[in-house]
């Protein structure tokens, strides 16, 4: 959804320029797996490592404009499975905790001692998850449309409550899947994502992806059909996650706070984000004295929503230099 949600409509005006890539790699991380790195903007920069949504997503050259070239060494890099990664859509040894791995390996091989992260959606959940794993890796974090990986939150966007405000496109949703199986739409997803039929996974991917994508933004506009690569992916990764509560203890993220309460939080979060409602980025800032809570009028869940992009900029821009005194 990161990837495809109406990107061009975020005002270019307010976003950097794009700075083409200084080093691209592959790196083995094991299991099979090889993960896609870029690395953009000033070699001698502070380095950001950028977590894209889904679970899936993967990245996009729009990612890289949030950071000034001349000052951030920008770190994006493909989840396992998607993207540029290899081999594509496959769950094989494709857990949390392998992409808690992994940031380590490319933390690791680029020589970073730590990195400020910046996540948004599912990458918000992963940010935070190596944040609480690893928190003397981390300068700060830079969170977007927050989602805990609690099962409240799945029975919202999949459970029927998202689709309370969307009925007709709740109605497309489960269109393709039996009313018998309706009441579990994640599982009922999986059976049909999950089957040797390459032609079949792919007709149920696009409305899985579809769902997501169109509540995405209250500004940008939806896309109505995805490449079937990407959306085989997309759909079968998340699903995965979502099937087995994003392998992680319900609300360990909260209970485990603790951990980063010592580092610094921006969280920039739609209003009227219902992808991930703003709760949970409210229960994750409150009692946290380092974390800044912005809650942005009049948007939705898409990194690409005007004012979503122009107020990452801004902190972005504001934490050039230090991690601290943001405005």
């Amino acid at each position: 959804m990161d990837r495809l949600a109406g990107q061009n409509a975020a005002s270019a005006g307010r976003l950097h320029m794009a700075a083409e890539p200084f080093a691209r790699h592959l790196l083995e991380v094991g299991d099979g797996h090889q993960v896609y790195v870029e690395e953009s903007g000033n070699p001698e920069g502070r380095p950001v490592l950028v977590l894209h949504g889904g679970p899936g997503g993967g990245c996009s050259p729009f990612m890289r404009r949030f950071f000034d070239p001349a000052h951030y060494r920008a770190i994006l890099f493909d989840q396992r499975g998607c993207g540029r990664s290899r081999p594509q859509a496959s769950v094989h040894a494709n857990t949390t905790q392998h992409l808690i791995a992994d940031i380590e390996v490319i933390r690791q091989t680029l020589g970073l001692e730590s990195v400020l992260l910046f996540g948004g959606s599912w990458g918000a959940t992963l940010a935070l998850a190596y944040a609480e794993a690893h928190p003397g890796r981390v300068t700060g974090l830079v969170l977007r449309g927050v989602f805990l990986g609690t099962q409240e939150e799945l029975d919202w966007f999949y459970g029927g409550g998202a689709g309370r405000f969307f009925p007709d496109l709740w109605a497309q949703f489960c269109e393709p899947i039996p009313p018998s199986e309706r009441g579990d739409m994640i599982a009922a997803y999986h059976k049909r994502l999950f089957g040797t039929d390459l032609g079949r996974q792919g007709r149920y991917a696009q409305p899985w992806l579809m769902w997501e994508n169109a509540l995405a933004g209250l500004q940008s506009a939806a896309v109505s059909h995805a490449p079937p690569d990407y959306a085989r992916a997309f759909a079968r990764l998340e699903n995965h996650y979502f099937l087995n509560r994003c392998f992680l203890e319900e609300g360990q993220l909260l209970r485990d706070r603790h951990r980063i309460e010592h580092l610094p939080a921006v969280i920039v979060q739609g209003r009227y984000d219902m992808v991930c409602p703003p709760l949970s980025a409210w229960r994750l800032a409150e009692g946290w004295p380092g974390c800044d809570l912005r809650l942005i009028p009049a948007s939705g869940h898409a990194l690409s929503e005007p004012r979503i992009s122009a107020e990452l900029v801004k902190v972005m821009d504001a934490w050039r230099d230090e991690p601290v005194g943001l405005s």
